[in-house]
């Protein structure tokens, strides 16, 4: 394999390695051995610079981390896909979410997706109800037996926004009422008039996973691009913002009260 070569070629050992660039103990003996869950393009950068490389190696070690990330079903609606938080999602243990004035996508019922995109007047219907089936598709992680915990935290706005018309919003808070009795999920409704909150005008996706050496991320997604910071004073930042948030809104059970007066 390239990184083994590289680091043979240059006589370092694995220990070396790991010592100069402050990783523990045998994190480049997995990346050799294709064992990395998250590969890091920033890894390959330090990589590169540390076996001072040519640019044309730095770019295949960068495209090297990148292509172990294009991998699994996403890859089918990669025509569709804007972006890449299905590969950031299926490894998360812990996915901490706020999305302003929608509804999260992992949280979204079928109509409900599909009256977003609708909205947004530039996509025909095939086009549609593909990204409706690739976000159905993403919301199975929830189902698996090690789901991740799911922390989302929903703007009072969102819910009494009739996206769709009334019978589809309505469908949606029964589709939160019902995801809320998951033992992985929590909601935390954040009422009007509770005023100004830190993630105010923001939406992002905060990923912690389960291996120490995989760090969390941050997932931002605009109407024209998405953005990963990975960055631990940055993600430190979000971490907080999320946090104060979530205390600012309802506890899980008065959010689940709140969404049964919706529907009377």
């Amino acid at each position: 394999m390239l990184l083994r070569q590289l680091r043979e070629e240059r006589g370092m050992r694995v220990n070396d390695v790991d010592a100069q660039l402050d990783w523990s103990s045998g994190k480049i003996s997995r990346m050799e051995r294709n064992e990395w869950k998250l590969p890091s393009v920033r890894d390959m950068e330090d990589l590169a610079r540390l076996y001072e490389v040519d640019e044309s190696i730095r770019e295949a070690l960068i495209a090297l981390a990148r292509q172990a990330r294009t991998r699994g079903w996403w890859v089918q609606h990669k025509d569709v896909l804007r972006g890449s938080l299905p590969d950031w999602e299926s490894g998360a243990s812990m996915i901490r979410t706020y999305e302003g004035m929608l509804v999260p996508g992992l949280l979204q019922s079928p109509d409900y997706a599909a009256a977003i995109l609708r909205s947004g007047r530039v996509l025909g219907d095939d086009e549609i109800r593909r990204k409706v089936d690739l976000r159905m598709e993403r919301q199975k992680i929830l189902d698996h037996e090690e789901a991740p915990r799911l922390w989302a935290i929903i703007d009072e706005s969102a819910l009494r926004k009739r996206i769709g018309g009334e019978k589809v919003i309505r469908g949606q808070i029964e589709h939160l009422l019902t995801m809320a009795e998951r033992s992985n999920i929590d909601l935390s409704v954040i009422y009007d008039h509770s005023g100004a909150h830190p993630a105010l005008g923001d939406t992002f996706v905060i990923l912690d996973y389960p291996d120490p050496e995989d760090l969390p991320l941050v997932y931002i997604e605009t109407a024209t691009e998405d953005l990963i910071v990975e960055d631990p004073e940055a993600i430190q930042y979000y971490v907080q913002m999320f946090g104060h948030t979530y205390n600012a809104g309802a506890s899980p059970d008065e959010s689940v009260s709140y969404l049964e007066s919706l529907l009377k």
